[in-house]
C-alpha cells in the first residue's frame, strides 16, 4: 500500500473525520452544515477538514461568502483497491506458512 493509502486509513480511524467523510459522501457542505450535523465545535471541524484536504480526500470551493467542501472519491477508491489487494493476497497465501529456523 502507498503512503497515501495508509494516510487515508489513519485519517478515517478518527470517528469525527469518518463522520465528516460520510456526510460529504451525501454531497458538498459548508463548515456550518458539518458543525450542525456532527455536533462538534467549529474549530474541531475546520481542523479535521484541513487534514482531509491535505490528504487529498476533500477539496474546497468558494460559494459566495461560504466555502463548501466536497469529497474526492478517487482517494477512497485507491485505498479500497489497496485493501482489496491485501485481502486477495491473504486469501491466496493463507496456507503458505513459513517454517521456523
Amino acid at each position: 500500500m502507498s503512503s497515501i493509502e495508509v494516510d487515508v486509513i489513519r485519517l478515517l480511524g478518527d470517528p469525527l473525520r469518518r463522520h465528516i467523510v460520510e456526510l460529504l459522501a451525501q454531497g458538498p457542505a459548508c463548515t456550518c452544515h458539518l458543525v450542525t450535523d456532527t455536533g462538534a465545535k467549529q474549530p474541531a471541524v475546520s481542523h479535521h477538514l484541513k487534514a482531509l484536504k491535505e490528504a487529498g480526500l476533500v477539496t474546497s470551493e468558494p460559494h459566495g461568502r461560504y466555502t463548501y467542501y466536497r469529497l474526492l472519491p478517487d482517494a477512497l477508491d485507491a485505498t479500497a483497491q489497496g485493501l482489496t489487494g491485501l485481502a486477495e493476497s491473504a486469501r491466496l497465501r493463507a496456507d503458505n506458512r513459513r517454517e521456523c529456523p
